[in-house]
């Protein structure tokens, strides 16, 4: 039974990072003794207020008020000594260490002169694991327990600092549908205890079957929150979904053409099975799906990063053997990762470096670097993105996030290919570059171009697709043409329901 006056309540919390607005003058109250599910697309700002609630970020303005009494968390520590407790998707443990040794890290009992209490320490954590109901050695070695037990272990280390806030942020991502039951059993238990917990995930099914109070963000605004028994999945998407494409999506027409890219009946263990899909010339396919659904993976495996255990990838009707990153540029495959930084540019080097760092043998001769070639090229290719730099000589660290993006395109279009995979072309980049961004890909799909289009963006693959593949959990669950594809359906098929069900 939750009480009158909530264990954690937020009141007009905002938070901006640069031209982002993440979060805009959100209300949230976190009763004890229940469990409350946090929702939103990717980018709704959900992350952000779970690390405001955990002392990781301050909000710009707004209050936070626990147990009735005004609070302001200067640092995880603060957070986690005021009872506050946040298990993440990945378990953060010490896999060296044994569990008793990571149920109480930062905080062991004392005993006399200061030293630790090592034989009270282990009988405190079997007293926890019981109260739980799990059968966990407490001198076990953490390296080699399963997920779903370093889960648990999480649990435990939040009692032993007598949390009265459990958040819980993606936490079923890695776990059997076992595994996810026992975890359930123990929140329900510690719900029955009086702890508040804060449930974010993308599983709606997990959501309806756990939580009591259901609270949407969109676009960094609190939508709605409701007893989860008064709403439907089709309700809770349209409140997650509401939104309009906008022009920020300029498509041009294209003329499509023969299948360029065929993937299928691919699989890679642990990370998606059995995925077929086709890419035309001219076409842009979004990939769609929640975080963790295995569209990175299908794509590292395509350009040759990562290998298959079964399948085939078959390009212009011919099935390959892609075995590398260098193989795949042979058949005319190039990807442009996710993540720019780590893996698209090196960003002490010049624009002009990264832009042909592909195309080396080319601009080479006798192994010596035709330095007048390399600045033609990449001038070219500067040219041809609008790239905002002073010259190409530029490093790539004093660029904005959307002109490093312009780089790693230029750099992939210089080694002239047919199919073009982007990892979640516009992550982090302000809206005004997206549209430019979205422009330079239709154009490349109206000259010919096969695009293979990951995005957590709903609207940017409505916007850009012309027609749309979505996993869930690591398969596809629908194919969808551009003329009956909407926000609805998508996510429907990207959380695992059957579009038309409540």
């Amino acid at each position: 039974m939750s009480s009158s006056t909530p264990v954690l309540e937020l009141a007009g919390v905002s938070k901006r990072f640069g031209g982002v607005q993440a979060l805009e003058g959100v209300d949230l109250r976190l009763n004890g003794g229940s469990i409350h599910a946090l929702l939103g697309e990717n980018g709704a700002g959900k992350s952000t207020l779970v690390k405001i609630i955990a002392g990781v970020h301050t909000p710009d303005s707004g209050t936070l008020r626990l147990a009735g009494h005004e609070i302001l968390l200067r640092g995880p520590s603060q957070a986690r000594a005021l009872g506050i407790a946040v298990i993440h998707q990945e378990p953060s443990l010490f896999p060296d260490l044994d569990v008793a040794e990571n149920v109480f890290m930062g905080h062991p009992p004392l005993g006399r002169l200061g030293r630790i209490d090592w034989s009270r320490m282990r009988a405190e954590t079997e007293r926890l694991l019981a109260n739980e109901g799990v059968t966990l050695d407490a001198n076990a070695p953490v390296r080699g327990l399963s997920v779903a037990d370093q889960q648990l272990i999480e649990i435990t280390k939040a009692l032993s600092l007598d949390a009265r806030l459990l958040v819980m942020d993606e936490p079923t991502a890695a776990l059997s549908p076992r595994e996810v039951d026992r975890l359930f059993g123990i929140v329900r238990q510690l719900r029955e205890r009086g702890v508040a917990v804060l449930f974010v995930s993308h599983r709606l099914e997990e959501v309806f079957d756990l939580c009591d109070e259901v609270t949407v963000l969109r676009d960094g605004l609190h939508v709605v929150t409701m007893p989860a028994s008064r709403l439907t999945v089709a309700d809770t998407i349209r409140h997650m979904v509401g939104r309009r494409v906008e022009s920020l999506y300029p498509k041009v027409a294209a003329e499509i053409g023969d299948v360029v890219l065929e993937v299928r009946g691919l699989s890679r263990a642990g990370a998606f099975r059995d995925v077929s899909l086709t890419v035309r010339q001219g076409e842009i396919v979004g990939l769609a799906g929640l975080v963790g659904a295995g569209r990175t993976e299908v794509a590292r495996v395509i350009f040759g990063i990562d290998r298959a255990d079964s399948g085939e990838v078959l390009v212009r009707g011919k099935p390959t053997r892609i075995a590398s990153p260098s193989a795949a540029l042979a058949h005319g495959i190039a990807y442009v990762p996710e993540d720019r930084h780590q893996h698209g540019l090196i960003l002490d080097f010049p624009i002009a470096a990264n832009i042909t760092l592909p195309i080396l043998p080319r601009i080479s001769r006798a192994l010596l670097l035709d330095r007048q070639r390399e600045r033609v090229l990449a001038e070219a290719g500067a040219k041809r993105l609008q790239i905002r730099a002073t010259s190409v000589e530029q490093l790539a660290s004093a660029l904005s996030g959307g002109n490093q993006q312009k780089v790693v395109l230029a750099k992939w279009l210089a080694v002239e290919p047919t199919v073009l995979i982007l990892d979640e072309p516009t992550r982090g980049i302000d809206v005004a570059t997206k549209a430019e961004v979205h422009r330079i890909i239709s154009e490349l799909a109206s000259q010919g171009l096969a695009i293979l289009m990951i995005s957590s963006e709903l609207g940017e693959i409505l916007g850009m697709s012309d027609r749309i593949f979505v996993m869930h959990e690591g398969s596809v669950t629908a194919e969808i043409d551009r003329d009956v594809a909407d926000q609805e359906k998508l996510m429907y098929a990207a959380t695992g329901q059957v579009a038309g069900h409540d």
